[in-house]
């Protein structure tokens, strides 16, 4: 039987107008998990802001969430340029006002065997996922620190972050920073009124996955079958985790990650089953230096 369907699209977790006058900026906000996010927080009354490198990324955001009705604004930004950071902040709070919302969504993964790793690649990653997520957040809690007006900060994480991921050794390393992130950064700014949490998860297929995770997908017949939920996670089901975690609601909720993946991550099994290579998995052949 499995763990029930959540309610149908559209459905809101949270009051009308919970986000009212507010902005909310998502990096990575036109694609996949991103842009379900941001379109729950537009359902919710928020003007939202989308930064991302790739305009087609962007453009799609923005129909997402004119869609449903709500003001939105997409800048073109690199993350891990700080003086990038800083003029799409100017921008926004020029559109709207300074966001009192940031959604860490922005990251970069992909699966390899750590051997085939080029040091570019895990440069690209770390730099991304992990540096890029701090300029983000250092910057949001600077301007609300000038203001003294609170903040909220959702950081999107990863399972591996504390398990380890075997083929995604450059993304688990970045990942296990941004959790650690939530947790220092949580007790150090809490004291300014900004609350930082992590958000985790689970398998969410959608048409914006990257040609090589699909490809790994495809290889597992039943997904469904493979979850203790069994079911797979729905994109709207994140959005309403992010916006109960930035809402009034959670603001004693702070230093926390929720791992929204029907308790996948936690799947054991009582004997252990035989050693396949990530080389195997990938389907690719022999190290062959």
């Amino acid at each position: 039987m499995g763990l029930p369907e959540p309610p149908p699209l559209g459905a809101s977790a949270l009051p009308s107008g919970t986000f009212d006058g507010q902005t909310v900026l998502v990096t990575g906000g036109g694609t996949g998990i991103g842009k379900a996010i941001a379109t729950e927080f537009a359902r919710l009354g928020a003007n939202i802001a989308i930064l991302s490198r790739k305009p087609d990324h962007l453009d799609a955001g923005v129909a997402a969430i004119e869609a449903v009705g709500a003001p939105v604004v997409a800048i073109g930004c690199d993350i891990r340029d700080p003086d990038s950071i800083v003029a799409a902040y100017d921008a926004i709070t020029e559109k709207f006002a300074l966001p009192t919302v940031l959604i860490n969504n922005a990251a970069a993964n992909f699966p390899v065997p750590t051997e085939d790793m080029s040091p570019n690649a895990w440069r690209t990653v770390i730099d991304i996922t992990l540096n890029g997520t701090f300029f983000m957040t250092r910057e949001f809690a600077r301007r609300h620190m000038r203001e003294q007006s609170p903040g909220s900060v959702v950081n999107i994480g990863a399972s591996y972050a504390w398990t380890g991921g075997p083929g995604f050794a450059h993304s688990a390393a970045a990942k296990a920073g941004v959790k650690n992130m939530v947790e220092t950064l949580s007790v150090e700014w809490g004291p300014y009124g900004i609350q930082i949490n992590g958000l985790v998860p689970g398998l969410f297929p959608h048409e914006d996955m990257t040609a090589d995770i699909l490809s790994n997908l495809d290889r597992t017949n039943e997904k469904d079958a493979c979850q203790p939920a069994m079911r797979v996670g729905r994109l709207r089901e994140m959005g309403w985790a992010a916006t109960f975690l930035a809402s009034p609601y959670a603001s004693f909720i702070s230093g926390c990650t929720l791992v929204v993946d029907g308790a996948n991550w936690q799947r054991r099994f009582m004997t252990n089953a035989p050693v396949v290579t990530i080389r195997d998995q990938m389907g690719r052949g022999p190290f062959e230096g």
